[in-house]
């Protein structure tokens, strides 16, 4: 087995998905506090076990909260959570598919596969993208 080679200085995709898994990262996070925060900011800290707090914060879909004590789930059906949801969605879909094209391509090395396996897991990036924005759609209860 041969070690990899060092990639050129510069903008390239190693550097740009490098610093992508850095600020994904950071987008996760702040996506689930501040689902965390304004759920428990607009009723949630009285009305609802942790369990229901907990789903929310990590994918803020309102059927989470219409199956809890919530009286009025007004609150938690508009745009703002819709836009959090494809946050959600965009950041850990491509955080994990890249993590995935990362580890691949640490197996496999540089060889005439690599390109093949970069293809397939865009392919496979568009799809579950595609099927995550079918489901948030989906759930979309206005």
């Amino acid at each position: 087995m041969t070690s990899r080679k060092v990639a050129k200085r510069g903008f390239n995709l190693d550097y740009i998905m490098w610093l992508f898994m850095r600020l994904s990262a950071l987008g996760l996070y702040l996506v689930i506090f501040i689902g965390l925060g304004v759920a428990l900011f607009i009723g949630a800290r009285n009305q609802a076990d942790i369990s229901t707090i907990v789903r929310w914060a990590f994918f803020p879909n309102s059927f989470h909260v219409s199956s809890s004590d919530i009286v009025n789930i007004d609150a938690f059906q508009n745009a703002f959570w819709d836009i959090m949801q494809y946050l959600a969605v965009f950041f850990g879909v491509t955080h994990g598919l890249n993590g995935l094209r990362i580890v691949v391509e640490d197996f496999i090395g540089s060889s005439v596969w690599r390109p093949i396996w970069r293809g397939f897991i865009f392919i496979l990036w568009i799809f579950v993208m595609l099927v995550a924005i079918n489901v948030v759609q989906a759930s979309i209860a206005y």
